[in-house]
């Protein structure tokens, strides 16, 4: 079977290329700018096109056909338009990443299956790929292109570190401050419900569904069964370390306004995410995929990530004004604590 990666070589394709380079059912074809060609593994064909140029892209898939073609970088409805232009009668199989944060919110149901309804009024984001869903789904407007649907939650590998706020140049920053023994800033008090899937686990679950006709017109989302709260996450982090954590805890309101000052969108990313508690239902996911469980839980994916910066310097970008933003936040909130006393 051939598949087609539109992307491939993210926190979340990484793995799952990976993995199908190796399988001898699989002819992996990848399309991206080939700006990390040096991360793909050998037998993948690589084809250099920027997806965004509808035209050159045409002409580098002339005479080409996919069992199954996969978008990574999808995020708006002009990126599916295009896609739906130029792989239809060419895949028997177009699988959208979606987003699990496009979930009803705030949540009706801690419980989330794939039936809850996509609406989030503070994330654009996860707005853009509800409707990118909708187009898809919708046969007036996709009258031929056989879709699944595919919502991941918070993926992560072994060069992130999953944290509950960080800056723009991502979650170093709060690792570099538990290890100085810094103040630790933790969303509302650390106790709502979160998931976290380490990508090779969700490598397994995507694969599954990859050229299985019972995922033509389905939505799945793909995550762990393993659930913590974000007060267990940075204490897991703190252990992995062998440091102790300095923990801070701040209302997700107060952090969504002290972060616009800054251009820091944690409205988006923590009132219309984090700071909801979520589980996740993989029944759906398990009937078709029976080998999908965790394999990964959070306490060692975490030693697998902190081996893997702790040796790769590249992975280890300071954030001075984040880590000058936390400060403020942090005395901020004292100041205010001590005005009630």
């Amino acid at each position: 079977m051939r598949a087609l990666f539109i992307g491939g070589t993210g926190t979340i394709s990484s793995a799952i290329t990976r993995r199908l380079a190796k399988d001898e059912q699989w002819e992996l074809w990848v399309l991206n700018r080939g700006n990390r060609q040096d991360t793909l593994p050998e037998g993948v064909h690589q084809i250099v096109a920027d997806i965004h140029n509808e035209e050159e892209t045409a002409a580098k898939l002339e005479g080409l056909r996919f069992d199954t073609v996969c978008d990574f970088i999808a995020f708006h409805t002009e990126d599916v338009r295009r896609d739906i232009r130029l792989f239809r009668g060419k895949t028997g199989q177009y699988i959208f990443i979606s987003s699990a944060s496009a979930y009803h919110k705030p949540c009706a149901n801690y419980l989330i299956t794939e039936g809850t309804s996509l609406i989030n009024p503070y994330w654009e984001y996860s707005r853009n790929k509800a409707a990118c869903e909708a187009l898809l789904m919708n046969p007036e407007t996709n009258p031929d292109l056989p879709v699944t649907i595919v919502r991941p939650s918070h993926t992560y590998d072994e060069r992130s570190i999953p944290v509950g706020v960080h800056g723009n140049k991502g979650s170093w920053q709060v690792v570099r401050r538990m290890m100085d023994g810094k103040p630790v800033i933790i969303p509302g008090d650390g106790t709502s419900l979160w998931t976290l899937t380490f990508n090779t686990d969700f490598a397994v679950g995507f694969i599954g569904l990859m050229g299985n006709p019972h995922a033509i017109g389905e939505a799945f989302h793909i995550t762990s069964d393993e659930t913590l709260n974000w007060n267990m996450i940075h204490q897991t982090i703190a252990d992995a370390l062998g440091v102790k954590l300095n923990a801070v805890h701040v209302s997700s309101e107060f952090l969504s306004e002290a972060g616009k000052a800054v251009g820091y969108d944690f409205e988006g990313s923590l009132i219309g995410d984090k700071a909801e508690s979520v589980v996740f239902d993989n029944a759906k996911l398990k009937r078709l995929v029976p080998a999908m469980r965790t394999r990964v839980p959070f306490y060692r994916g975490v030693r697998y990530a902190l081996d893997y910066i702790l040796s790769h310097p590249e992975c280890q970008t300071p954030d001075p004004e984040f880590d000058a933003w936390c400060d403020r936040v942090i005395e901020a909130r004292k100041k205010a604590l001590d005005s009630l006393k």
